[in-house]
Order: structure tokens, then sequence, then C-alpha cells
């Protein structure tokens, strides 16, 4: 298999060279060139087209949104955006996924050794997710640092023996999905009515974008969108987005369902995870939970609809057709978790069905 051509587009000599460095220590990847604006990016691509390209959105000569304009109109190819922390790069990085980019990552940043290998894992994976998309035209050296062992939700919170409590007419609804889900998360959210089921999300995304993601959905939705908080209650018309870098639980007291966010190790790879989110509606909804596993890149998830099934709740798949990538749902439905395997834009009325 051919290893997967990346382009790095960034005015920052730094930024170039930790990417290059970063992307460079999986042999499933290569670099074929660093870029420091887009002018000097479509000469390159001349030459030799790569399969994905990572995008700075600040950069003179032009900037990487309209960049990514030109190329989602003319010659669409996979983009990953490269953001700062900042509250105006993240709301400028948001903006681009709407514009048709894959994903975002952070720059890379110096941090312990566990911050760094962390970051390799993340941003590789990233990469190798928007080599799979195939983006529409749009009319406007070490084998890669991993884990010595893939952790599961036990990591974050250990399986129980015990049933979850009896079911109830409150019905919780829990989703998640990574790559593409920024955009099917849109339209599954867009579909639901105002007093739909108390929701919590995990969409794989870096740390301090969900805010500018729950914010944007937020004023396009019927239902209440925010970023999740420790404790925050889980109530009909609300829709919790769980933070980036912190996994993010459901928990139960009395009739009263709520989330716990807490820092921990990647599961299944991912921080927040799929699989966190999933067992933990296993054990305090059970009966009383409604899952939902969107597109996306691997498998994080599978195992905890898997859970989630066996604890009595309903289990939804998004279908192939529909998905950016068919990653997580496939692994999802090859397990046997999903009781149904819908197309997206089918999957918000089925769940208002099911939770009624």
């Amino acid at each position: 298999m051919n290893p997967i051509k990346v382009l790095i587009v960034d005015d920052s000599a730094v930024v170039r060279q930790a990417l290059e460095r970063t992307l460079s220590s999986d042999q499933e990847i290569s670099v074929i060139g660093t870029a420091s604006d887009p002018y000097i990016a479509a000469k390159k691509m001349h030459s030799v087209e790569p399969d994905v390209i990572t995008l700075d959105v600040e950069m003179p000569r032009m900037d990487g949104i309209t960049f990514l304009q030109k190329l989602m109109s003319q010659h669409p190819i996979p983009v990953v955006i490269c953001s700062s922390l900042a509250d105006k790069g993240s709301e400028t990085a948001i903006k681009a996924l709407q514009l048709g980019a894959v994903d975002i990552i952070h720059k890379p940043q110096l941090g312990t050794k566990q911050f760094l290998e962390e970051s390799k894992i993340l941003i590789c994976d990233v990469v190798k997710a928007a080599a799979q998309t195939k983006p529409k035209k749009r009319n406007t050296p070490e084998k890669g640092i991993r884990p010595t062992k893939k952790l599961t939700a036990d990591a974050v919170l250990p399986k129980s023996t015990s049933k979850a409590m009896v079911q109830t007419t409150e019905k919780i609804v829990v989703v998640g999905a990574s790559t593409g889900g920024t955009e099917a998360l849109r339209v599954f959210l867009e579909a639901l009515p105002s007093d739909a089921p108390g929701t919590v999300i995990v969409q794989h995304m870096p740390e301090n974008f969900t805010t500018a993601f729950a914010n944007r959905l937020n004023g396009m939705c019927r239902v209440t969108v925010m970023e999740a908080r420790d404790n925050d209650s889980v109530v009909r018309g609300r829709v919790l987005i769980a933070p980036g870098n912190k996994h993010t639980l459901l928990k139960r007291s009395g009739a009263r369902y709520y989330v716990e966010v807490k820092n921990g190790p990647l599961v299944s790879r991912h921080r927040p995870s799929v699989d966190v989110l999933f067992r933990s509606a296993s054990r305090y909804a059970g009966k009383n939970a409604c899952g939902v596993i969107m597109t996306g890149m691997g498998d994080d998830g599978a195992k905890g609809l898997l859970e989630m099934k066996e604890s009595g709740a309903v289990t939804i798949a998004q279908d192939e057709n529909s998905c950016v990538v068919f990653g997580m749902p496939n692994e999802a439905i090859k397990l046997g978790a999903a009781d149904q395997v819908l197309d997206l834009n089918r999957i918000a009325g089925e769940v208002i069905r099911i939770c009624k």
C-alpha cells in the first residue's frame, strides 16, 4: 500500500518542521512538500498531487479560508485545518469545516513526553482518516509512537456486572461521531424538535474547538446546544457536546441524569471517547437510552454500542452511503451492535419515534 502523500501549508517554519517530523514518524504517511503560503502550495501541486493537505488559516498573501474555497470549487482535495488555540482561530476553523475541510488539528506544541506521544497519535490518525474521504466540489522514521496497549473504556469506567436502573418514561440519547461528524451532527440536530430527549454527544475534536462548534449548532437548531460542563443536567430540549480533550460520561442520581466531565488516558485512541460515553449510558441508563454511532474512522464506540444493546438500549448505526468514512458504524455493525442501520436523514425521526 502506497503511503499517504501530505502537503503542509503554513507560514511558520517552526510549525512546518514540527508537522513534517510528526507525520513522517508514521510509515503510512509521506510528506511530499511544505509551503509557506497557498501560492507556493499551488505551484508544488502542479508537479505532484497530495492525498491530503494540512492548512493553516492565517497566512500572508492568501488566507487559508480563501485557498480552501478555491480548492473545493475547482479541484477538491481532503484538507485538514491546522489551527491555533485562540478563540478567533477556533471560530475560523469551524467555518472551514462548513466550507469542506475534513477535520481540525492543533498546531504542534511543546509538552511532556506523554503529551507529545498522544499528539502524534491524534495528528496522524486525523490525516489517515482524511485520506479516506472523497470531498465533492462546492460552489462557494520511528514507526509512529503509539501506546503499548490500545486502551478500552475500562481505563476510565470499569465494566460493571450489575444492571442499569429500571426503565423509566424519560429517555436519553447518546451519539458518537468522528470524521465527517460535524456535518452529520448538523443534519441530525437540525431535524430534532425543541422538546427532543436530552442528548449527549462525543464528536472527536481538539480542545477549545468544541465551544465554537456548539455555539454554531445552537444558532441553527431548535434544541439548545452547549458544550458540556461537569454536573450539567441532561434534560429535554438540551444537547451537550463533550469538550475536546475531556472524557464525558452519563451519570444518574435518582431521576436526574447528568454528565461527568473528567480527564483520563486516550481510550480507543481518543479523548473524548465514544466508548466511554456509551459504556456510561449502558450502566446508568440501560433500557432508557438510545445510542447512535455515526461516520468516523476506526472503531471507537463499536464495543460501547454493543454494551448498550446488551443492556436493553435501542441502537442505531449510520449507513455506508451517507457516511464520509464508514469506519466506526461498520465496526459496530460487524459486532452485531446495531439494531438498525439507517441513512443519516432518517436517524433523527427514528430517534424521536423510539423515545416517545
